[in-house]
């Protein structure tokens, strides 16, 4: 059998006195969505940081396609909560950021960017500034400058956590689209059950800090997804298995 695309075994992980990881494990299928809740302060966001490589474990591996990768940041493309658009560049070239960091020169970053802006509705915006832009689109161009690296995994924390509903709504139902047409491996952490439900094929339930697995509730709903989808019983059910499973 193939290992998964991502494995995450056993991860330690405290600071000084204070443990926030506690063994910590599980696993992500090729071309899966898992989303990641659990209550606030558990360390979600230290649990990304330490699968990213920007934190170093205390104990336990990260491993993608089997090869661990701990301390790494090269396996990951990694989008943080605020989408951190530089004002001075332009939409383009804000996109090619961190494949020119990477060492690949500007123009063949933009060559490999510039296609991707039909399919995230930024078409026509190549030389806008970010300042131009809605919250919407700054945070679709923040995932494209994050998917056009490339890497096997993507991981997302709270991607949408500062956007009006509407605008969170439509960006959910645009991601659930075009994730399925490209066929990313995705881990995304968020505080929303009802926005964990709607994108991802599994949901892992983090317990309180130190935090470990707490339980993994699968989302039995078919794909495409759309606003339909949240009026399915199976939905009303996984959304009450996990709201049990982090109040309990």
């Amino acid at each position: 059998m193939a290992p998964a695309r991502l494995t995450l075994d056993g991860l330690t992980k405290a600071y000084g006195d204070l443990p926030v990881l506690d063994d910590v494990s599980f696993e992500v299928g090729h071309g899966e969505f898992v989303a990641v809740v659990g209550p606030s302060g558990c360390g979600k966001s230290t649990l990304f940081d330490v699968v990213a490589g920007l934190e170093p474990p205390d104990g336990g591996r990260v491993l993608v396609d089997g090869i661990d990768v701990s301390g790494r940041t090269d396996a990951f493309a990694y989008m943080p909560q605020q989408d951190l658009l530089f004002p001075w560049r332009t939409v383009l070239d804000n996109t090619t950021l961190g494949l020119e960091v990477a060492g690949m020169r500007r123009r063949e970053a933009r060559e490999r960017a510039r296609p991707l802006f039909v399919e995230f509705g930024l078409a026509g915006f190549e030389g806008a500034r970010p300042g131009e832009l809605s919250g919407g689109m700054r945070q679709r161009a923040a995932l494209l400058r994050t998917v056009v690296q490339e890497r096997p995994v993507l991981l997302l924390d709270e991607p949408f956590g500062a956007l009006d509903a509407l605008t969170r709504a439509d960006l959910q139902l645009w991601l659930s689209g075009v994730r399925a047409r490209f066929d990313w491996t995705v881990v995304l952490v968020t505080h929303d059950i009802r926005e964990a439900v709607f994108l991802a094929d599994r949901v892992v339930v983090l317990g309180p800090r130190p935090t470990s697995v707490r339980q993994e509730v699968s989302v039995e709903l078919p794909r495409p997804r759309d606003l339909s989808t949240i009026t399915d019983p199976v939905f009303a059910r996984a959304e009450a298995e996990l709201l049990g499973a982090l109040v309990r």
